[in-house]
């Protein structure tokens, strides 16, 4: 049934609330970017930040990680199991990781979380997570390729109190900081994610000041609004049972065959069902997906097809159902390991694009890069363990085509939306890597009418020696499929490269690699797939995806019939009569 509107909220204020709320969300994640001590937050941005009603229900969320929206969903929930609502304070934050039990989504995501109190009155919580580089495990950087357990991927934290009185409670800091390879950073980005949440408490009693009890009305109307919006677009969808299954390339060494995702959708009345009945089963290997990030996941796929102006909040999570099977790949049971799980959930939404494609053909798009292509570099220098580093970085592929343009290139898609590492800050902190080359990958993206976004080639040279590298990905062996006709984007690779020019291909999980000095690790990210028969594709499109590099001249006239000739001055042109011919148009 759909929710009734409270009377005593009328929309103009509802609009003006949401909008301080998501403001006030948005605040608390800038100042962690701008505090944090390590790239990985304040460079990539690998942060979300969130503001709960009383009963922990998500109002407003700041838009970053579309991946961080399962855990800000239910870890106030989660927290109120273990700390009764009564027994809280003002003054009390609190802290967790754990992904079985209300955490992130893999151990290096840690969540803060503040209450809000006017009085003795709770009017809100403020919560926020950040992927640290390094919480302890059996690897620096706490995510391997290999982990069998979760217990090898770092320090667990059950949800309790960082803060209390408004003073940082030093044993559980220690706690966290004896079990990390890089303590101080980890101080840094803590304080941070503490120093924002104490802002956004100021904040948002700010705004109950303003507004009174009609602040907590309008947390309510704002869900009952999205699930409204988001009820009324599934109830114009035809009705209907949809089925898609894709693959994983793998699951690691120890799991060299496919990996199954299957989804079937039931769409009636305005209710959609998701069951992933039919995925393969959990693995001992760390690609295994938390149920929150399942949640997350259905989630953000919805929003993205159906309704990307609809407010992120718990709303939106009232119009849906997920089923998936106690101890399959998207439900594991503990402790299976969860370290790559991002790399299965950006697999995720292209099982559930696949399905939905013929109910919403004009808002789908092709399979995107579906990785999460990352390097993690890590030493010490001058052979002293206070100057140990971890480099992680996250490298961007191609964005899938639509029936109404070209995809994105170099982008990062779906739940993961860290920004560019720049080149600048990862040579001054990390000065044993040199980016030797950064560009698009010319023909990676999938032929069609609209051609799909180009992937990236990113090499690091190794300056010093004695560091390890671990390489992550996937979309290496199951290629981004196209739609329409269109043509499946190029996947990804790792490459170590000797001094000599010997070319070694790394596996797609590949953990603690050794590398010297003069080595060369190349990164191909996948491109993404294409959109319709290619040789509809405009031929002055053609010729300047060529003049740009993203096309070459062979694939302009092996994949679009487009003849493209070059004169002694090196200018292009179209072929005219040439193009014609191969198009079978005369």
């Amino acid at each position: 049934m759909t929710p009734e509107t409270k009377k005593n909220v009328d929309a103009v204020t509802m609009e003006v609330v949401g909008n301080l709320l998501l403001s006030i969300a948005e605040e608390v994640t800038t100042i962690i970017i701008k505090s944090a001590y390590s790239t990985n937050i304040k460079e990539r941005r690998d942060v979300s930040s969130g503001i709960m009603d009383p009963e922990g229900n998500m109002v407003a969320q700041a838009e970053n990680l579309a991946i961080h929206l399962g855990s800000l969903l239910t870890f106030i929930k989660e927290l109120y199991k273990r700390h009764p609502k009564e027994t809280i304070k003002p003054g009390d934050m609190f802290i967790g990781n754990d992904p079985y039990n209300g955490g992130g989504n893999h151990l290096p995501d840690i969540v803060v979380a503040a209450p809000a109190f006017e009085g003795e009155t709770m009017i809100g919580w403020v919560v926020n997570m950040a992927h640290h580089s390094d919480i302890g495990g059996k690897v620096p950087g706490s995510t391997s390729g290999d982990a069998t357990s979760i217990y090898q991927e770092g320090l667990k934290l059950p949800i309790i109190r960082i803060c209390e009185n408004d003073k940082v409670l030093d044993n559980v800091m220690d706690l966290i900081l004896a079990n990390t390879r890089v303590p101080r950073e980890r101080y840094g980005d803590l304080i941070a994610q503490i120093s924002a949440n104490r802002v956004g408490v100021r904040r948002l009693k700010e705004a109950y000041a303003r507004y009174n009890m009609i602040l907590l009305d309008c947390m309510e109307e704002l869900q009952n609004y999205a699930e409204r919006r988001l009820r009324t677009v599934i109830s114009d969808l035809k009705e209907g049972v949809y089925k898609f299954t894709d693959y994983m390339d793998n699951g690691g060494e120890r799991y060299p065959d496919p990996l199954p995702i299957t989804v079937t959708i039931t769409i009636k009345n305005n209710f959609i069902d998701f069951d992933f009945t039919g995925t393969c089963d959990q693995v001992e290997a760390p690609v295994n997906v938390p149920y929150n990030s399942l949640l997350a996941t259905v989630f953000y796929s919805l929003k993205a097809l159906l309704g990307p102006d609809i407010p992120s909040n718990a709303g939106i999570y009232r119009a849906f159902k997920v089923y998936a099977p106690k101890g399959c790949l998207v439900n594991p049971v503990h402790p299976a390991p969860v370290g790559v799980m991002i790399d299965t959930c950006q697999r995720l939404p292209d099982v559930i694009f696949g399905a939905l494609a013929p109910a919403v053909p004009d808002r789908i798009l092709a399979a995107g890069n579906g990785a999460c292509t990352s390097i993690v570099f890590t030493g010490m220098l001058n052979n002293n363990p206070d100057q140990f580093f971890i480099y992680h970085e996250a490298i961007a592929g191609g964005s899938g085509a639509s029936k109404h343009a070209d995809g994105l290139s170099g982008v990062q898609v779906h739940m993961t939306n860290t920004s560019n590492m720049p080149i600048e800050a990862s040579e001054i902190e990390f000065p044993i890597v040199r980016i030797k080359k950064y560009g698009l990958r010319m023909n990676s993206g999938g032929a069609g009418e609209n051609r799909g976004g180009l992937g990236i080639i990113r090499e690091f040279e190794v300056i010093s020696d004695g560091v390890s590298c671990t390489c992550l990905g996937d979309r290496q062996k199951f290629s981004p499929w196209g739609l329409e006709g269109g043509k499946n984007g190029a996947s990804g690779a790792f490459y170590h490269i000797l001094p000599d020019g010997t070319e070694i291909r790394l596996p797609n999980k590949c953990t603690d690699h050794p590398v010297n000095k003069g080595d060369i690790i190349r990164v191909l990210t996948p491109g993404a797939g294409g959109y319709g028969d290619p040789v509809k594709r405009l031929p002055q499109k053609v010729l300047q995806d060529v003049l740009e590099g993203k096309v070459s001249l062979e694939s302009a006239k092996n994949d679009y019939k487009v003849l493209i000739l070059q004169d002694e001055n090196g200018n292009l042109a179209i072929d005219e009569k040439e193009t014609t011919k191969l198009r079978g148009l005369n």
